[in-house]
């Protein structure tokens, strides 16, 4: 199966979801055009409220659609930027990437993956529960997030529903994704 972007969104304003568009612009080094987490430093409120010099590693935010029908089997209905994300994909395990790896979309953006989305208390918030689907552990006890990847952008460019995704891995030995 080819990686595809499926949904595109973004939001001018603090809010948990973000609303569907036909296409989202990515501005090197700086995130979604218009989106309120956009930005050179942090831009999530815990984040800035801890130090709101650190550099921007979530800049823009991918999820799997597979993680809807997952949690869909489990009785909770979630659609594309409903959790926040500003790029919905199918076809590409998101979660299985090692840092760094860099994923081309469309004609000519390109996102550096810098770690895996920390999801909080507000998914409970939207449907709650839903904290526990996307958040566990595995039989080892290690915390298992499936809430998503953050990434970085290295050159900007225009990015709709139905763009391809290619992914390039980085030189070196394997590193797996950490929360950012």
């Amino acid at each position: 199966m080819n990686a595809t972007v499926t949904a595109v969104s973004s939001n001018g304003e603090y809010s948990f979801t973000k609303p569907n568009r036909d296409s989202i612009t990515l501005l090197t080094g700086l995130g979604v055009e218009g989106d309120v987490h956009a930005g050179v430093t942090v831009k999530h409120r815990s984040r800035v409220a801890q130090d709101p010099t650190q550099p921007n590693l979530r800049q823009v935010h991918l999820i799997h659609e597979e993680l809807f029908t997952e949690v869909g089997d489990q009785g909770f209905e979630v659609a594309p930027g409903q959790l926040g994300e500003n790029i919905t994909t199918r076809g590409i395990d998101l979660l299985g990437l090692p840092t760094g790896t860099l994923l081309r979309i469309g004609d000519a953006a390109v996102l550096e993956v810098t770690g895996l989305r920390n999801p909080c208390l507000q998914i409970d918030a939207f449907q709650d529960g839903l904290l526990k689907q996307v958040v566990g552990r595995d039989e080892a006890g290690n915390v298992v997030r499936k809430a998503g990847i953050m990434t970085t952008v290295r050159e900007g460019g225009v990015v709709r529903p139905g763009d391809t995704i290619e992914t390039e891995l980085p030189q070196g030995p394997f590193r797996p994704l950490e929360r950012v």
